[in-house]
């Protein structure tokens, strides 16, 4: 089956949940988003879990896992999706290792993957980037996660799942226009052009009171916006997503317009990917792109500006 075929079987495993919204308070709330194409309620996947085209990913530590995950999931980590190469590390790995890598998995082209972590989707939304990067547009995020899914009364297991290898193939042409490197991005920094340069790290990342490990040293790429990405989730509560009300009231702080130019970092490229969900899916802007290597990659080389407002401890 090819992958328009496999668009298909999105729609129709939607629609077999979609007489259910309009009853529910939160479907209702998410309704006003500009897409949810990518995203699921757990309500949604209990209802087609089992379906044969439907791939769980659990994109959490192998021993977060192993303490309890969604039934019939399978693990992928960050680290599984990396480029080794590169002297630091988070970066995205090369498309025919993302093919040997599913294919082990035995995830199949015409797979609908539904990815869950446990901290409000900052980790599984990297995975969707990375494969939106890839052309792969199969994918969609479990609003709230592992907690969530509980508290519905899904089924949970500690068993490792058992797959079969298959032969996964990533969409001839890349949709790069989701991704910026930082020599480009170092172009747009000595600019006059209207870009948007967003930082969705901490406070203390943002002002360089805080160097993270794998960074050379603390500080902010110049331009940068500071929109903290947690602000986008009820982070002490549900892990879900805001309201589309709220988001746009957060984002409005940016004062971009739907077709702006708005290049997302954080610090290896997880917490903005995130961002770029929240962004281009929810809230419906155009012109997105996650920076890659982050504020990891750009602190490395002496030659790029950087700028802070303390001395980091």
């Amino acid at each position: 089956m090819n992958f328009k075929n496999s668009m298909w079987i999105v729609l129709f495993l939607s629609a077999m949940v979609s007489c259910k919204r309009g009853k529910d308070t939160t479907s209702q709330e998410i309704k006003t988003y500009a897409s949810v194409k990518h995203l699921m309620e757990v309500e949604e996947l209990l209802e087609i879990h089992k379906h044969e085209k439907v791939v769980i990913v659990d994109f959490r530590k192998d021993e977060e896992y192993k303490k309890g995950h969604i039934e019939g999931a399978i693990n992928i980590w960050r680290t599984d999706i990396e480029d080794t190469s590169y002297p630091y590390g988070g970066m995205m790995a090369k498309k025919v290792d993302i093919e040997t890598f599913f294919s082990k998995l035995g995830i199949k082209n015409d797979a609908i993957l539904v990815v869950y972590d446990n901290k409000g989707s900052s980790d599984a939304a990297r995975l969707w980037w990375l494969l939106k990067s890839y052309g792969f547009e199969s994918v969609k995020l479990l609003n709230g996660g592992l907690s969530a899914w509980r508290q519905i009364g899904g089924s949970t297991s500690y068993e490792m799942t058992k797959t079969e290898p298959s032969i996964f193939t990533l969409p001839v042409k890349d949709a790069l226009d989701a991704w910026i490197g930082k020599e480009e991005l170092l172009g747009m920094v000595n600019s006059s052009n209207n870009v948007i340069i967003l930082d969705a790290r901490t406070e203390e990342e943002f002002s360089g009171k805080r160097r993270k490990e794998g960074a050379t040293k603390a500080g902010r790429i110049p331009k940068s916006i500071h929109v903290d990405w947690a602000r986008s989730i009820d982070y002490e509560g549900t892990k879900k997503f805001r309201t589309f009300p709220e988001l746009e009231a957060i984002y409005s702080e940016l004062e971009a317009s739907r077709d702006d130019t708005i290049i997302v970092y954080c610090h290896t490229g997880v917490r903005s990917a995130h961002t770029t969900f929240v962004l281009t899916e929810l809230l419906g802007y155009e012109q997105v792109r996650n920076y890659d290597g982050s504020w990891t990659e750009w602190s490395q080389f002496d030659n790029l500006p950087f700028e802070k407002d303390s001395v980091q401890f």
